[in-house]
């Protein structure tokens, strides 16, 4: 095998190599699109998105049926308006609750849907009424904490 056709070998493996590390990092990232077909959009309104991101996730029962779009503060009434985007596969009734949910204990957050019964289903556009914000963390120690060193004060 001669000079030219060895450094040939080497320069296709170095490419093949880097096409599949931009590959992994966009299937990380989430930025790899894998939507394939018709779409429709939800809303819903949350005190708290927690570390909700755009391009997280929308799941039902583990499954992804969409991803967030966008995020935005409604400063009229103080609350995170998250905008979705719903494989037109999967339509959810109109009952269906919207929680935010962590992969793990420190994983990154994503929006559950938990189907109700209504027989009226989303339609484009539409808010979803039931939610529940994001738990945090954070805020759970220091309730946790601040309630043993209360315990602790009416003890003496």
């Amino acid at each position: 095998m001669n000079r030219a056709t060895l450094d040939l070998w080497v320069g296709l493996f170095v490419a093949i190599g880097l096409a599949a590390l931009l590959f992994l990092a966009l299937k990380v990232g989430n930025l790899a699109t894998s939507s394939s077909g018709e779409t429709y959009r939800l809303q819903a309104r949350f005190d708290n998105i927690g570390g909700l991101k755009v391009r997280a996730a929308v799941k039902s029962a583990g499954v992804v049926v969409g991803r967030v779009t966008e995020i935005k503060f409604d400063s009229k009434d103080y609350v995170a308006v998250v905008g979705m985007q719903l494989d037109q596969r999967y339509q959810f009734p109109r009952d269906t609750f919207a929680t935010i949910n962590t992969s793990g204990l420190l994983g990154e957050q994503y929006i559950g849907m938990e189907v109700g019964g209504d027989p009226e289903v989303f339609k484009d556009g539409d808010t979803v009424k039931k939610t529940q914000s994001a738990v945090v963390l954070e805020k759970l120690i220091s309730q946790f904490m601040f309630s043993k060193a209360s315990e602790e004060t009416g003890k003496k």
